[in-house]
C-alpha cells in the first residue's frame, strides 16, 4: 500500500531495478497459451499465444531477484495479441505489483505496443491456422460460400455478429500486414507511476518518430537504471527523459505514504456512493473482485482502495491483475482483492463465481457494484459522502461519477455506437441521434450537479463546461504542468478526508491496547490465545449507530495486525512509519479535544489537515531538491545503438549489464548527509526490518489469520494447483480451530465470571459478530471446490436437496410432551416458515444459529455430509468437504460448542412467531379430575408476555403460537373459582419452545382455591431452563445415568408453614447473604449478559424465599388446625401503625414517614383486584420494597413493633437486635441498584 517493503536493506537507492522487453520469441514460434483460457472456437487473430521475456537489463540485482514467470505473466497477462493493419493499435500502459510470499512488494510499469511481424515463418503459420479454422468452421456451421473477399473492411466491423466475425475476421498473407504486441517495462522498488509512464512513453516515441532521438536508447535506459536515484522522503527529483524533464516527489515521513495513482479516475468510474461501499467491503475483508477491460483501471481501483485504508493495510491475497492462468484462485476460500480482465464481449452472467454471498463484485467499466449480503453501513456515511462530494465538485467532478471518464468523448461515442450495432435488436443505428443523446445526457448531468451545488453551498473552482483555468497560485512557480498538479491536489484532499475518519474513530485506541505482561517471545508463541485489544470496552464507548460496522471491523486481520504492530513498537524510533504518522495525528486530535470534548459523540468532524498537506506538496514541486545526471554517450562500439524505425531494438547488453564502477554521480550531486538520510529513511519506510527478528514476528502474526498470503505466479502444473488447494484446506481447518476456540474462551470466560473467576470481556454485539464470522467460515468451507458455481448459497442448496428427499419419507408424530425429536428436516422447515427471512443466505445463517442454540450443529452437519453420493455430485475431488480427515476434525471442533449455552437464535429473531407447548401437572393424589373451575395461564419472557390464555377444562396439555417471548421467566396460573369443586393442587407447569426445544419448569406445589392453603386463586411461578439431553443421547455409555436431583416443591399436600425445614439463624443469614449477593453480581455484569432478575428475587433461593425464612423463624403457631401466615402478622403491624397515627403518638418524623410508606404499600396490595393469596401478597411486598429501596427501613420498623413481641417467641431472629442490624446492613447494599420489576410481578398495583 505504502510502496510496500521492496526488497533487502542492501538495496542502493536506485529509481529502477530492471528494464525488461517482452514479446514474441521468433525462435520458438507460435505457442498457444492454453492456460489463458481462450478457446479454439476463436479466430486465430483473437487467440492468445505465449509471450516470453526477450531481454532484461541488468541480468540480476541481489536485493530484488528477477522473477521471470511473474514479470512475463503480468507484463502481458493475456499473452501475445496479433492484429492486422485494419485494427486499431494504440499503445496501452498498465502498472502491476509483484507481491512476494513474505508480503513485500515490487512494482512494474509496462507499455504494450504493436510491431510489424517480419518473420516469414510466423506469417505463414498464422495463414495456416486461418485455413484450418475456416475449414472447421464451414463443416460445423454454414454451407460453403465463394465470396471470400466479400468483407474487405473486416477489421473495421468489430460490431458485427460473432459468427460473421469468426468467419470473416481473417488474415490473408498476400494482402494483410500482421502486427504483434510487444512490451517494454520498468521494475521499480517504489510506485512512481506517473514518472515511469512518461519514461516508457518517451522511449516508445523515440522508436516511432521519424527523427532519431539525440542519443542512442541505451544512454537513456542506462541513465534510469544506474544514474537516477530514488528521491528521499520529503524531497522532489527531476531527471531527463528522451524528450523532456520528468519530475517525481516523495512524501516526508510525517505525511501520508506515497501514492501515485489518480483518485479522480476511480470516482469518475464508480461514483462516490459505490466507492464508499467498496471501501467498506475492503475494510471488513470481504472477497472483492474487480472487473474491467483495462488493466490500468483494475490497478488504479485496487491501489486507491487500499491506499485510502490508511493506517490499516490489506493483509490477504492481493492480485489487482489476475493472469488468466490463475483463474482457479477465484475459488479461494479466503478474503482476496483481485482484478479480472474482461474481453468486453462476455457479460457478468457468464462469469462463474464462487460463494457470492461474501463477494463484492465491481464492474468498473459499467459503473456497477454488486454488494455482499448484510453489509453494515460505514459510520456517518451520509456526512462522509457529502464531504467527499464537495471536494470532487470543487474539481468539476460529478459525485455520481462520469461515464466519459479517462477516455475522450469521441472514443466513448464510437464505443457506444459499436455496442448498439452489435445489439441485434437495434439494427444499425445512424450516428447523429446518438450524438444528440450524448449531449442531452451531459446536460442532464450538469443540471443535476448545479442543483447539488446549490444544496451544498459549494462554489466550484472552475465551471463544469470549460477546461480547468490556468490561474494556479501565482506566488509559487510549480514545476509540473497544471493538470498534473491538480491530480496531486485532488489525491491529497481525498486521502486526508478518508484518513480523518479513522483518526476521529480511533482517537483513543491506545487506551484499549492490552500490553502483554510477558516478554515478546512468549507473547508470540501464545499469540493465538492472546487478546491484544479490549474490544468490549472500546465498543461500549462508541455511539450506537457505529456498532454494526465497528464490531465486525475489530475482528479483521488488518485491525489485529495494526494492534500487533503497536504492541511491537514501543519507542518512536522503531515504530512502523505508518503507525508513527497515525499516532501523531491522533495526538493532535486529543490535544484539540481537551479543549472541545467531542470524543465519543456521533457528531461528524470534518477534515482540517488538507491545507497543510497540500502546502508540503506544493513546496516540493516549486523547488526541486535534486536533479539527476543527464543521459550521456556510453562507451559503445561504432555502429551499435542503431535501430529500424517502428521497431524497438534489442539493446546492447554489455553496456547495460553493469552500472558505473564508482557512483561519482552520487558524490557530485548529493551531500553525504543526504545519502545517509536517504538510506535510513528507505530502510525504515520501505525496506524495513528485513533481517530484524521483529519483522519475522510481525510476519508470523499476520499469517495467523490468513491461510495463504499470495498466489505464486509461475507456470502452474496440476500438482502446483493441487498443492495450493491443499493449503486452502489446511488453512480452513486452522481457521475453524481458532474460531471455535476463541468463541469458547469468550463464552467460558463469561461463565467463569459467573462463578467468580477471571474478568468478563465480551458483549452481545461481539457475540453476534463472532457467530456471523463463524457463518462466514462455514460458507467458505461449503463453497470450496463446488462443482456448480451458479448456486447462490451452498449449504442452503444441500439442505434443499435433503428436504426434498425427506418429503418422500413419512414423518412420524411424537406423543405428548415427549422429548422433541432431533430432526434436521424439522429445523429446516421451521426456518423456511419464517417469513421475515427473505434470502437463502439468511436462511442458512438462521439455521446455523438455531442448530448452535440446540447444540446440534455438529450432529446436523455430520448428517448432511454422510450422504456421500450427494457430496460427490456437488464437489470436486480436492474440496474441503471431501477430505475425510479434515472433515472429521472440523465436525469435532464444532462439537465443542455443545459445552456452552448460546441463545443466538432466540435473541436475534425477536419478532418471529413461535409455537409453545404447555403441560400442567396437577397432584396425582388429590383428585384433580374432580376440578370444576375454568383455569387460565399467562406466560412471560424477557421479550414480552402472552396475555391471559383460557385453558379448556380437563385439558392439561396444549400448544399455542405467539411472538417470540425470549427466555421465559414467569407463568401466572389461576382459575375463576366456579363450580362445586373449585380447588386445584398444581405440582408444576412445563413450557417448551417448539422451535429451539428449550423447556422451562415452573414449580408450584400449592393449592389454588378459596379456603385452601393461603386462599389464593392465582399464583406467579418462576421458572428455570432445564438442561437438554442431546449430549447424553449422543454418548451411549454403560454406566447408569446420573439421577437428577428432584426439584424442591416448596410445600406439598399438608401445607402449613411449620412443615418447612427449620433453619437456624446462621443458615438464614447465609441464605440472605447469597440472595443479595446474587442481585449485586447481576448488576455488575454488562447489560446484554444479565440473566433473569425475577429468578433472583422470587426463585427457589431468591430474596423472597430468604426473607420468608427470616419471618418464619420463631413464629408462634396459635392453634393446631389454624394456619397463620406472615401476611397476617404484617396486617396486624399495619393496623397498629395506623391507630398510632390517628392517636398522633408517633415517636419521630423519620419513623412516621417509614410507617406511612409501609401502610401505603400494604393497603395497595390488599386492594389489588387480583386473587393472589397471602404468600403471593408477601412476595409482592418484598419485590416492591426492593424496587423502591425500602426493605431495610421496614425490617427496622417491624423489629421495634409491639406486635412482634406478641407473635414471636424470644428466640426469634427478628427479636435479636444484633442479627437485625446485620440484616439491615446487608439489605442496604441493594440501594445503589435500579431494580426494574417484571410486569407479571406487580400487575394490578399502581404505586
Amino acid at each position: 500500500m505504502s510502496g510496500g517493503s521492496g526488497g533487502g536493506s542492501s538495496a542502493p537507492g536506485r529509481f529502477a531495478d530492471y528494464f525488461v522487453i517482452c514479446g514474441l520469441d521468433t525462435e520458438t514460434g507460435l505457442e498457444p497459451d492454453e492456460l489463458s483460457g481462450e478457446n479454439f472456437e476463436q479466430t486465430p487473430l483473437r487467440r492468445t499465444f505465449k509471450s516470453k521475456v526477450l531481454a532484461r537489463y541488468p541480468e540480476n540485482v541481489e536485493w530484488n531477484p528477477f522473477d521471470q514467470d511473474a514479470v512475463g505473466m503480468l507484463c502481458m497477462p493475456k499473452g501475445l495479441a496479433f492484429k492486422t493493419q485494419a485494427d486499431s493499435r494504440e499503445p496501452q500502459f498498465h502498472s502491476f505489483i509483484i507481491t512476494r510470499e513474505d508480503g513485500s512488494r515490487t512494482f512494474g510499469f509496462s507499455l504494450t505496443f504493436f510491431e510489424e511481424v517480419t518473420s516469414k515463418q510466423i506469417c505463414s503459420a498464422m495463414q495456416t491456422l486461418y485455413h484450418m479454422h475456416n475449414a472447421e468452421y464451414d463443416i460445423l456451421h454454414t454451407p460453403p460460400t465463394n465470396d471470400k473477399d466479400s468483407c474487405s473492411s473486416t477489421g473495421d466491423c468489430n460490431g458485427t455478429s460473432v459468427s460473421k466475425l469468426q468467419r470473416f475476421n481473417s488474415y490473408d498473407i498476400s494482402r494483410d500486414t500482421l502486427y504483434v504486441s510487444k512490451c517494454i517495462c520498468l521494475i521499480t522498488p517504489m510506485s512512481f507511476m506517473k514518472a515511469c509512464k512518461k519514461v516508457l512513453e518517451q522511449l516508445h516515441q523515440a522508436v516511432t518518430s521519424p527523427q532519431p532521438p539525440p542519443l542512442p536508447l541505451e544512454s537513456y535506459i542506462y541513465n534510469i537504471l544506474y544514474e537516477v536515484p530514488l528521491p528521499p522522503a520529503g524531497r522532489s527529483l527531476k531527471f531527463s527523459g528522451v524528450y523532456g524533464p520528468i519530475i517525481c516527489q516523495r512524501p516526508s515521513t510525517s505525511e501520508l505514504p506515497l501514492f501515485d495513482f489518480p483518485v479522480k479516475e476511480v470516482f469518475e468510474l464508480l461514483g462516490v456512493e459505490n466507492v464508499v461501499q467498496l471501501f467498506t467491503c475492503a475494510l471488513l475483508e470481504f472477497q472483492i473482485l474487480l472487473y474491467s477491460q483495462h488493466y490500468q483501471r483494475l490497478m488504479t481501483v485496487a491501489e486507491t482502495i487500499t491506499a485510502l485504508m490508511f493506517p490499516f493495510q490489506w493483509q490477504h491475497v492481493y492480485v489487482p491483475i489476475l493472469p488468466a492462468s490463475l483463474l482457479h484462485f477465484l475459488d479461494a476460500p479466503v478474503p482476496y482483492l483481485m482484478g479480472l480482465h474482461s474481453n468486453g464481449l462476455d457479460d457478468r452472467s457468464k462469469l462463474e463465481l464462487p460463494q457470492e454471498a461474501n463477494l463484492c463484485f465491481v464492474d468498473v467499466d459499467n459503473h456497477f457494484i454488486e454488494l455482499p449480503e448484510d453489509l453494515p453501513q460505514f459510520p456517518n456515511k451520509l456526512e462522509f459522502i457529502q464531504e467527499i462530494s464537495e471536494i470532487l465538485m470543487a474539481f468539476g467532478i460529478p459525485p455520481e461519477g462520469n461515464l466519459h471518464c479517462s477516455e475522450s468523448a469521441s472514443k466513448m461515442k464510437s464505443l457506444r455506437a459499436c455496442d448498439l450495432v452489435s445489439d441485434k435488436r437495434n439494427g444499425n443505428i445512424a450516428g447523429s441521434p446518438l450524438n444528440s443523446y450524448e449531449l442531452l445526457k451531459e446536460n442532464e448531468t450538469i443540471a443535476r450537479l448545479q442543483a447539488l451545488v446549490k444544496r451544498t453551498g459549494v462554489t466550484p473552482r472552475e465551471s463544469f463546461d470549460c477546461p480547468p483555468s490556468t490561474s494556479s497560485k501565482k506566488d509559487l512557480k510549480i514545476q509540473c504542468d497544471e493538470e498534473e498538479f491538480k491530480i496531486y491536489q485532488l489525491n491529497i484532499q481525498i486521502r486526508e478526508v478518508f484518513a480523518n475518519r479513522f483518526t476521529q474513530m480511533f482517537a483513543d485506541y491506545e487506551v484499549f491496547v492490552i500490553q502483554p505482561s510477558q516478554d515478546k517471545e512468549s507473547w508470540f508463541t501464545n499469540r493465538e490465545q492472546m487478546q491484544n485489544f479490549d474490544k468490549a470496552s472500546f465498543l461500549s464507548d462508541q455511539p450506537e449507530p457505529y456498532l454494526p460496522f465497528l464490531s465486525r471491523f475489530l475482528e479483521t486481520q488488518m485491525f489485529a495486525s495494526f494492534i500487533d504492530n503497536k504492541i511491537m513498537c514501543h519507542d518512536e524510533d522503531d515504530k512502523d512509519p505508518v503507525l508513527r504518522v497515525f499516532d501523531s495525528r491522533v495526538d493532535k486530535i486529543r490535544l484539540l479535544n481537551v479543549r472541545t470534548p467531542t470524543l465519543r459523540t456521533s457528531m461528524y468532524q470534518k477534515c482540517t489537515t488538507i491545507d497543510e498537506a497540500e502546502k508540503s506538496i506544493e513546496l516540493r514541486l516549486a523547488k526541486i531538491d535534486h536533479t539527476a545526471v543527464h543521459p550521456h554517450l556510453l562507451d559503445m562500439k561504432i555502429g551499435q545503438g542503431k535501430y529500424e524505425l517502428g521497431f524497438f531494438p534489442k539493446l546492447q547488453s554489455d553496456v547495460l549489464s553493469i552500472g558505473p564502477a564508482s557512483n561519482k554521480w552520487t558524490k557530485r550531486n548529493a551531500p553525504a548527509q543526504w545519502r545517509r538520510k536517504d538510506r535510513q529513511k528507505q530502510h525504515t519506510e520501505h525496506l524495513r526490518l528485513d533481517n530484524d527478528q521483529r519483522e519475522k514476528y510481525i510476519q508470523e502474526a499476520r499469517n495467523l489469520g490468513s491461510t495463504i498470503r499470495q498466489p505464486k505466479l509461475s507456470n502452474l502444473s496440476p500438482s502446483v494447483i493441487a498443492q495450493t488447494n491443499w493449503k486452502f484446506v489446511e488453512g480452513l481447518l486452522k481457521e475453524c480451530r481458532n474460531k471455535t476456540k476463541r468463541m469458547l474462551v469468550e463464552k467460558m470466560g463469561r461463565e467463569a465470571v459467573e462463578l467468580g473467576h477471571g474478568e468478563v470481556n465480551i458483549t452481545g454485539v461481539e457475540e453476534n459478530t463472532l457467530i456471523a464470522s463463524l457463518c462466514d467460515l462455514l460458507e467458505r468451507i461449503w463453497s470450496h471446490g463446488l462443482q456448480v458455481k451458479q448456486v447462490r448459497n451452498k449449504y442452503s442448496c444441500m439442505l434443499q436437496r435433503i428436504l426434498l428427499d425427506s418429503e418422500r419419507r413419512k414423518s412420524d408424530t411424537s406423543p405428548a410432551m415427549s422429548p422433541l425429536r432431533i430432526s434436521l428436516i424439522q429445523d429446516m422447515r421451521h426456518i423456511q416458515n419464517i417469513s421475515e427471512i427473505k434470502t437463502d443466505v439468511g436462511k442458512a445463517r438462521a439455521w446455523v444459529r438455531l442448530s448452535m442454540e440446540k447444540k446440534l450443529l455438529s450432529r446436523h452437519l455430520k448428517q448432511l455430509l454422510s450422504d456421500h453420493e450427494l457430496t460427490k455430485k456437488l464437489y470436486k475431488r480436492y474440496a474441503f468437504l471431501r477430505c475425510d480427515d479434515e472433515k472429521e476434525q472440523f465436525l469435532y471442533h464444532l462439537l465443542s460448542f455443545n459445552a456452552v449455552d448460546y441463545f443466538c437464535f432466540t435473541n436475534v429473531f425477536t419478532t418471529i412467531l413461535i409455537p409453545y407447548h404447555i403441560l400442567i401437572v396437577p397432584s396425582k393424589k388429590l383428585g384433580g379430575s374432580m376440578f370444576t373451575a375454568n383455569p387460565w395461564i399467562c406466560i412471560s419472557g424477557e421479550l414480552g408476555e402472552t396475555g391471559v390464555l383460557q385453558i379448556p377444562r380437563n385439558i392439561l396439555e396444549m400448544t399455542f403460537e405467539c411472538q417470540n417471548l425470549g427466555k421465559l421467566t414467569t407463568v401466572q396460573i389461576g382459575h375463576d373459582n366456579s363450580g362445586l369443586y373449585a380447588k386445584w393442587l398444581v405440582e408444576y407447569v412445563m413450557v417448551r419452545n417448539e422451535i429451539t426445544g428449550h423447556t422451562y419448569k415452573f414449580p408450584c406445589g400449592r393449592w389454588l382455591g378459596k379456603g385452601m392453603d393461603d386462599g389464593s386463586l392465582e399464583r406467579i411461578l418462576v421458572g428455570e431452563l432445564l438442561t437438554s439431553h442431546t449430549e447424553a443421547d449422543e454418548r451411549q455409555c454403560r454406566t447408569p445415568p446420573l439421577q437428577q436431583s428432584p426439584s424442591m416443591i416448596r410445600r406439598l399436600v399438608t401445607i402449613s408453614p411449620n412443615n418447612k425445614p427449620k433453619l437456624n439463624t446462621g443458615q438464614i443469614q447465609e441464605a440472605i447473604g447469597e440472595a443479595v449477593n446474587g442481585i449485586v453480581k447481576h448488576f455488575h455484569k454488562p447489560e446484554k449478559e444479565r440473566g433473569s432478575l425475577t429468578l433472583l428475587l422470587c426463585g427457589e433461593s431468591g430474596l423472597v424465599s430468604a426473607l420468608e425464612q427470616v419471618f418464619q423463624h420463631g413464629f408462634k403457631s396459635p392453634r393446631l388446625f389454624k394456619n397463620v401466615f406472615i401476611w397476617d402478622f404484617l396486617e396486624k403491624a399495619q393496623t397498629y401503625y395506623e391507630t398510632l397515627e390517628q392517636n398522633e403518638m408517633v415517636p419521630e418524623e423519620n419513623w412516621q414517614t417509614r410507617a406511612r410508606n409501609f401502610c401505603r404499600f400494604m393497603t395497595a396490595i390488599n386492594n389489588t383486584p387480583r386473587n393472589i393469596g397471602k404468600d403471593g401478597k408477601f412476595q409482592m411486598l418484598v419485590c416492591l420494597g426492593a424496587r423502591d429501596h425500602l426493605l431495610h427501613h421496614w425490617i427496622a420498623l417491624l423489629a421495634d413493633c409491639p406486635i412482634t413481641a406478641q407473635m414471636y417467641e424470644d428466640i426469634a431472629l427478628i427479636k435479636d437486635h444484633t442479627l437485625v442490624n446485620s440484616l439491615i446492613r446487608v439489605l442496604q447494599t441493594l440501594q445503589e441498584f435500579n431494580i426494574t420489576l417484571e410486569a407479571s410481578l406487580v400487575k394490578g398495583i399502581d404505586i
